[in-house]
This record gives structure tokens, C-alpha cells and sequence, in this order.
């Protein structure tokens, strides 16, 4: 494994590719049996080896119909150029169905809720184990710790470290099969729970057995991110990796079943199964194991919450903020914003519940909208694709069922923590609409010019040397994306607002495209050697570092001797100095004269506070601060054509 990560191949089945995608996909997934079984038997007291049989039944073919051939076979199909995830999916959609905006929104605010929850439960119930130890270990101090260093990590990559994740998880889940074997070999009787008729009968004849599903459904949290991490690892490799991940899984949880039936007598409250199978001599080296396995599955929903609002930023769901590149693996982020007000959550979480098994409810639920919301969204993909109706419905008859299911035994204990989720995610989704509807509202009233009717008149200007020059290349964003088109606000910057005379005039226009990594462009040069207009085709996935990128562009034109960017002043260009360059940003405001209508005002002024915690379009676009001009313009007032003024004579 001397081959960095970045230079590694995962579309491809590789022992590499198989390590690193245990190390990427499965912590979340893979610490479940950290707090499942306890969660099933917490407050039981009808506990028998039916009863066992069945908890586990619901286990395995949870396991099996939602994560094995939800996510394994159908969901990583539905791939975005490689990548996954609610959003990719949302991509690969949007054009052809309208409004399913409100889906990805509510999955990806759902997810990030996770984000809060899973370092916060994860680490809490490994470090629990040290109760078992020595009842008097303090339990909270050790986790804030733990959880403090991993947020502070985040800011300087975590490369390095995350070259031991695999390794750590393939001896994470080989203990799980090995506990749960050890176990097992003391009570075989326990694989009947393969028979899915002992599920039934606990969900049907024991008191409140429905209501288990909010606990059971504990052990497929995580599958998600089978679906979000497919462009780090690729198909192959989770597919592959899954079935060992899935046995040692099954094992552990079968060991813990049959602990339970041979120890019912013991059982209390306090009691965790999955660190009662551990011998004595392993208890520390185990739970050692445990936290370090909790805090890879903290690191993989901290980094996919930066890949959920990057992508978010792209799609016009989230408002721009700073995003930093400590490293230069492709994929590898840091967003300050998101990394402390992650942290803030997970202290709070801590603090507020305690225990691990106060937080189970908000837990499940939060992963449960997750997954209701990428159903839906898959069923839209998979019509647009042309699927068998047939098909069609039998997927949505099954996975809706499954996980309403799910939801409604989640909401049973709404007042046991699951409001917790609703808060959080409910906030993340007023924000995410909020920023959509504001961004569409603006939208939609930019109005757009021919340029072949200004032509002449930039020409004319061009040479007008009784304008003092504003620049020698003056560059403006625009959002037409026809390319003979360009907003009224910047024709009426350079002509009527102050004369703007540059040597050179260049439109740039940028297309956020429906592939995550695309990254290309086009030059047309609209007035010979006057006026360029530049198209940067870049995927959701790709950060606009437009100043970047033109000077990249700039670079190739001058190289072809497509253009000279040598000064244009006298004195200067005798040394072969650099031609200067500005830019002008249009940010569009509401006037006073200006009336929405009530819903869409409260949306704009919602949108116009959300916008002060965010940053520029400047600092959001990669342009030299140094040389860029913002001018604010108001929106064109559907009133102004309605007002009628009499004018009267003076006598």
C-alpha cells in the first residue's frame, strides 16, 4: 500500500481498492452492533429465545432487502459519471422532473443531520465499554476530548491518517465474526433467525413488536453512504467488500443473540451484549478496537457532510461559504463553517442525552428520511430510464412500505430524542429552500440583450478616446447562456452607467453541469479582437475558481496567438509588461419601490439574512479582490411601466 490513494484505481477490483473502500464506506454501517441489540432488548422484559430469534430475523433481512439489494444492486447503478449520493442523484433528474428539488433538499439536510448524530452515538457507546471496566471512569470528559481532536484535525487534511482506516476496519470487522463465532458455537440453535417467519411473529404477536422496527432499523445506518462514497471507491469494490462486511456483521449479531438467550437471568438495563462477548483478558483491546472504529465512522459522515454542501453550493441549495484544500487529493475538503457547526451539534447532542441509548431515536429517524427521500428520488430515475412499470412499482410497493415502516416506529419516540433530527434537519431545509427559491426569484428577473444590436455602439466606444480607459481587459459574469445574449445590467454598466472603454471586452459564463468532475471550455470571440465571450462547463463537483481558470484560459489563447496580453500603454509594453485586468461583479438588490408578493417578500428577506453569513460571489469565484469592481443593481420594477404623471402647465 506504498501507492498514495489518490494515484490508486477503484473503478477497478483491486486488494488495494478493497482495504481503502473498507476503510472509506463502512464505519457507519460497521459500528452498529455497538448499540442495536441493546437497543432491542433496552426496556424489554418478555425477552426469550423467540424473541431473539425474531429481533435478529428483522436484522438480517433488514440487512439483506434494504442495504444488499436496495443499495448494493439498484441504487449503485444509478450513477452520476461515477459518483453517488442524494444530490448526484438529484442531478441526473432535474432537468426531467420538476419539483424533485424537494427531495434532495430534505435528504440532504437529513444526511447532515446524521453528520451531528453518528460521531455523537458512535463514540459515546465505544467508549462506553470503559463502564464495564471500572463503573467510576468518567465517560462524557473522555468523549469531548476525543470528539475536540477530531474536529480540530479536519483543518489539516486527514491523508495520513486515513491511510490506516482499511486496515483498522478489516480488523474491526474480523473481530465482530470472531466474538459473534466464539458465541454462536454456544448456542447454534440461534440461526433460525434466518427464518424471516420468526421477523413476522415479532412484529405481529409481541406487545409493541412493531414498534422494535425503530431500534432494528439501527443496523442499516450507514447504507446511505454506500451510495454517497461510489465515486471514491467504485462498484467493484463496495460490491465485493460487502459480502465480507455483511457476514462479519451477521456473526456478531448472532453471538450477541445467543449471549443474551444463555444470560436472560443477568440482563438489566445497563446491559450492552455486544461488550458482554467479549472475554475479560479482551475487554481493553477491545474497546480500544471499538474507538477506533467509531472515530473512522465520525471522520467518513464529517467528510461527506463537506461533499453534501459543496454539492449543495453548486446546485444553488446552500449559500456560498469558504472552502479550503488542505491536500491535493481530488475529493478532499475542508468547510470551517460546516466543521464547527458540526462540532456544535455534537457537543450539544452529547451534553443534552448522556448516554448512547438516549440517543437511538433521533438516530434512526434522521437516516430513515435519508432513505425514504432517495426512494422516491430513484423512482423518478428509474422512470425517466424507462423501467418496466411492473418493476416500478413493485420497488416503490416494497421500499416504501419497508421504511414508512420504519418511520413511523422512529416517530413513536419523537419525544424520546427523535425531535432532535426534526430540529436540526428541519432548519437545514428552510435554509436549503429559502436559497433556492431566493436564488429562482432572482433569477427570474434578469432580462437579456441581443449583442449583435450593441455591437457597433462597443466598437465605437472602443475607440473613443475622449472616455478615459476604465481598463485594458474588463471582464464581466454573466448568466446568459445563449451566447449572443448578455444581461441588460452589464450592456447598461459599460454604456450608460459610467462609460466603461477597455481594449478588450470578455463575457464569462459559467454552466454547472450534471456530471460531478466535468471541466472544459469554449472561447468565441463575438467582436474581432474586441469582445470574447469564455463558457466554463464544470460539474457540481468542481470548485469555480474562475480567476484561475481564465488565467489558464488567457494563457492558452496567447500561447495559439489568438490574443496579445502584453500592456497596451506605451511605456509599458517597450518592457513587455502584462495588459491589466478587471473584473465587474453585478450583485442584483431589491429596491424600495419594489412589492413581492407577501410569500415570495418573506422568502427575499429571509434570503437577504441568510446572505450575510455567506461569502461574495467574489471570494466564491476565486477573483483577485484587487481587481474587481461590485456595482449593485436594483431589480426593473414591474411598476415602473404602470406609472402615469400628468404634467400641468405653468401659467
Amino acid at each position: 500500500m506504498n501507492k498514495p490513494i489518490s494515484h490508486i484505481n477503484l473503478s477497478k477490483l483491486s486488494f488495494a481498492g478493497l482495504v481503502i473502500t473498507l476503510g472509506i464506506i463502512y464505519g457507519d454501517l460497521g459500528t452498529s452492533p455497538l448499540y442495536v441489540m441493546r437497543a432491542i432488548i433496552s426496556g424489554n422484559k418478555a425477552i426469550d429465545p423467540d424473541f431473539i430469534f425474531g429481533a435478529i430475523s428483522c436484522i438480517i433481512w433488514t440487512l439483506t432487502l434494504q442495504t444488499t439489494v436496495k443499495y448494493v444492486f439498484l441504487t449503485l447503478k444509478a450513477d452520476n459519471k461515477g459518483e453517488g449520493g442524494i444530490f448526484s442523484l438529484y442531478a441526473l433528474i432535474r432537468r426531467r422532473a420538476k419539483g424533485v428539488f424537494i427531495f434532495a433538499i430534505i435528504g440532504g439536510s437529513a444526511l447532515l443531520a446524521d453528520g451531528i448524530i453518528t460521531p455523537s452515538i458512535t463514540v459515546v457507546s465505544a467508549i462506553e465499554g470503559l463502564g464495564t471496566i471500572n463503573a467510576n471512569i468518567p465517560i462524557i470528559p473522555i468523549v469531548l476530548v476525543i470528539i475536540t481532536a477530531l474536529f480540530i484535525v479536519q483543518q489539516y487534511g486527514t491523508v495520513t491518517l486515513g491511510k490506516s482506516f482499511g486496515p483498522i476496519m478489516f480488523i474491526w470487522f474480523l473481530m465482530l465474526g470472531t466474538l459473534g463465532t466464539t458465541q454462536i458455537l454456544t448456542y447454534p440453535a440461534v440461526f433460525k433467525a434466518f427464518n424471516p417467519i420468526y421477523g413476522y411473529r415479532l412484529l405481529a404477536e409481541y406487545p409493541q413488536g412493531f414498534l422494535l422496527l425503530g431500534a432494528v432499523f439501527l443496523c442499516t445506518t450507514g447504507a446511505e453512504a454506500l451510495y454517497s462514497d461510489l465515486g471514491h471507491c467504485g462498484i467493484k469494490n463496495i460490491r465485493a467488500t460487502w459480502f465480507y462486511v455483511k457476514i462479519a456483521l451477521i456473526l456478531n449479531y448472532l453471538g450477541q443473540g445467543a449471549w443474551i438467550i444463555n444470560h436472560t437471568a443477568i440482563i438489566n438495563a445497563g446491559t450492552n451484549p455486544f461488550y458482554a462477548i467479549m472475554p475479560e483478558w479482551f475487554l481493553f483491546t477491545g474497546i480500544i478496537i471499538s474507538t477506533m472504529a467509531a472515530i473512522i465512522a465520525s471522520q467518513a459522515l464529517i467528510t461527506g457532510a463537506y461533499t453534501i454542501i459543496s454539492e449543495a453550493i453548486q446546485l444553488n441549495f446552500w449559500p456560498k461559504v469558504k472552502i479550503n484544500y488542505p491536500t491535493n487529493i481530488k475529493g478532499q475538503m475542508y468547510i470551517p463553517s460546516i466543521n464547527w457547526l458540526l462540532f456544535g451539534g455534537c457537543i450539544f447532542v452529547i451534553l443534552y442525552f448522556q448516554k448512547s441509548s438516549n440517543m437511538e431515536a433521533a438516530y434512526g429517524l434522521s437516516i430513515t428520511l435519508a432513505m425514504l427521500m432517495t426512494t422516491i428520488l430513484l423512482a423518478f430515475y428509474f422512470r425517466i430510464k424507462r423501467k418496466p412499470m411492473i418493476l416500478l412499482v413493485c420497488f416503490l410497493a416494497v421500499y416504501m412500505t419497508i421504511e414508512v415502516s420504519f418511520l413511523i416506529a422512529n416517530l413513536n419516540k419523537f419525544s424520546h430524542g427523535g425531535w432532535v433530527t426534526i430540529l436540526i434537519a428541519g432548519i437545514l431545509v428552510s435554509i436549503m429552500y429559502i436559497w433556492y427559491r431566493g436564488y429562482n426569484i432572482k433569477k427570474s428577473f434578469i432580462e437579456f440583450d441581443k449583442i449583435n444590436e450593441f455591437k457597433q455602439i462597443l466598437k465605437d466606444l472602443n475607440q473613443d478616446n475622449s472616455v478615459t480607459k476604465y481598463a485594458t481587459n474588463l471582464i464581466y459574469l454573466t448568466r446568459a447562456s445563449i451566447p449572443n445574449e448578455v444581461e441588460s445590467k452589464i450592456i447598461y454598466s459599460i454604456i450608460n452607467k459610467q462609460p466603461k472603454r477597455a481594449d478588450v471586452y470578455w463575457f464569462i459564463h459559467l454552466n454547472v453541469m450534471d456530471e460531478p468532475y466535468r471541466s472544459d471550455y469554449k472561447v468565441q470571440n463575438l467582436i474581432p479582437n474586441i469582445l470574447y465571450r469564455i463558457d466554463f462547463n464544470l460539474g457540481f463537483r468542481v470548485q469555480p475558481r474562475i480567476n484561475l481558470f481564465f488565467k489558464r484560459v488567457v494563457s492558452e489563447m496567447e500561447k495559439n496567438n489568438e490574443i496579445d496580453i502584453t500592456s497596451r500603454y506605451t511605456s509599458l509594453r517597450q518592457h513587455n509588461i502584462v495588459s491589466d485586468f478587471r473584473f465587474v461583479v453585478i450583485d442584483r438588490i431589491q429596491n424600495y419601490d419594489f412589492d413581492f408578493s407577501p410569500f415570495n417578500q418573506l422568502i427575499m428577506d429571509l434570503y437577504a439574512f441568510i446572505k450575510h453569513f455567506s461569502i461574495s460571489d467574489v471570494k466564491a469565484f476565486g477573483l483577485d479582490t484587487s481587481s474587481v469592481v461590485v456595482e449593485n443593481v436594483p431589480f426593473k420594477s414591474p411598476r415602473e411601466s404602470d406609472v402615469h404623471l400628468t404634467r400641468i402647465d405653468c401659467k
